[in-house]
Parts: C-alpha cells; sequence; structure tokens
C-alpha cells in the first residue's frame, strides 16, 4: 500500500514538473514573439500611422490582447495568436508605402492646377494693387492696405512653396500653395477684383 502511495505521490510530482516544465518552454517563445511584433510595429510606425492610422490600431488592439494574455501566463494564447498579428504587422510597412504613393501622386496632380492658377492670380492682383497705388483716390469699399498685406503674405507662402515642391517635399508644397491661394483672393476681394 506504500508502495502504492509513494507511486502515485511520484506520478502527481511528475506530472506537476512537466507541467511547470512545459509552462516554462512557452513563456520565451511567447515573450518572443511579443518582442517581434512591437519591433515590427516600430518599424512601420512613422509612415504608417500617417498614412493607414487605422490597420495600426487594429494591431495595436491585438498586440494589447496578446500583453493581456502573457500577463495572465496564457502562453499558449499568446503563441497560438502572435504568428497572425506579427503578418499583420510585418504588412504595415508595405501597405503604408503604398498609400504614401497614392497620396503623393493625388498631391502632385492638384499641384499642377495650383501651379497654372495660381501664377496669373497673383499677377492680376498685384497689377491692380499697382493701378490703384497711383490713384490719388480709390473707389469706396476698396480696402488697398489690406490687398497689399495679403498680396504680400501670397507672394512669400507661394515662394515658399515653390521652394518645397522643389526640395521634393509635395506635403508641404500643396498646402502652402493653398494658404498662398487663400491670401491672394483675399487680396482680391480688398481690391473687389473679380476672378474666374
Amino acid at each position: 500500500m506504500k508502495s502504492t502511495q509513494s507511486i502515485s505521490s511520484f506520478l502527481i510530482a511528475g506530472c506537476a514538473a512537466l507541467l511547470v516544465a512545459a509552462c516554462t518552454s512557452k513563456i520565451e517563445p511567447a515573450k518572443q514573439a511579443l518582442v517581434d511584433i512591437n519591433r515590427a510595429l516600430a518599424a512601420a510606425s512613422p509612415d504608417a500611422t500617417t498614412y493607414i492610422p487605422d490597420q495600426v490600431a487594429s494591431v495595436q488592439g491585438k498586440l494589447t490582447d496578446l500583453d493581456a494574455s502573457y500577463d495572465k501566463q496564457d502562453y499558449a494564447a499568446v503563441l497560438a495568436g502572435a504568428p497572425s498579428v506579427l503578418a499583420e504587422a510585418k504588412d504595415l510597412a508595405s501597405a503604408a508605402a503604398a498609400k504614401k504613393a497614392e497620396v503623393i501622386k493625388s498631391l502632385k496632380d492638384e499641384w499642377t492646377g495650383l501651379d497654372a492658377s495660381l501664377p496669373p492670380l497673383v499677377g492680376a492682383v498685384r497689377t491692380r494693387v499697382d493701378a490703384l497705388s497711383k490713384q490719388k483716390r480709390v473707389a469706396k469699399g476698396v480696402d488697398l492696405a489690406a490687398a497689399k498685406s495679403s498680396l504680400a503674405d501670397a507672394t512669400a507662402l507661394w515662394d515658399q512653396a515653390q521652394a518645397a515642391y522643389m526640395a521634393g517635399k509635395v506635403e508641404d508644397a500643396v498646402p502652402g500653395a493653398k494658404d498662398a491661394r487663400a491670401k491672394a483672393e483675399s487680396a482680391a476681394a480688398a481690391l473687389r477684383l473679380k476672378i474666374p
């Protein structure tokens, strides 16, 4: 009877040791899986958070769930879920690059339109400002001082936008050109100049 008890105790101790060993053997792979996901996410982050924020948030949410499983010592759940989350994290960089290329193309197309329309607008405003500046009196409702100020701002913003575009920074150039157009339109409105 004592031998049966000692065999039972030995089996229980052996099973416990195997269970501890099994858990211990999953800790490091689970930890490494989380590290790998974090690295992939960090590598994609700068462009990914700008161009595909929803996909980044999705991966971060899944990573948070895996971290919670790890904290609960559910290493099997981490190891089961990590491969798909790692694949998604690795795909973020290429998805962000594709979205960035699409946005840049769209901005370049928009730049072409701005580059064609803004110089004639600024030129028309400048011609009108110069003509009115030579007169002793301007028509009622015309704010020549505001027009001159807006024209100066438009010219400076346009110069900055062109410099940004020439430097390959189309993402900065287009908003700058839009600001320049708004200032030129404001100058035209101050002059009561009708623009097409």
